[in-house]
């Protein structure tokens, strides 16, 4: 769970995409979870993949 906040996107408050397996394998999903909360951050799924934004700017979904 640590690489990926520490990735120079998220250290810039950017986006990080991840498998889902590999949050899963590596830390948990409800701990990962947790964590995205406690920094302020937000996180989607699509499929298979995980969106995390690294900043606490509001997410507005375009179509």
């Amino acid at each position: 769970m640590q690489q990926v906040f520490e990735a120079k996107a998220a250290r810039q408050g950017g986006v990080v995409r991840r498998k889902l397996r590999d949050i899963e394998m590596n830390a948990g999903l409800d701990r990962f979870c947790a964590e995205v909360r406690r920094r302020g951050y937000h996180a989607v799924r699509n499929g298979s993949q995980i969106v995390i934004f690294c900043n606490n700017e509001p997410i507005r979904l375009l179509v």
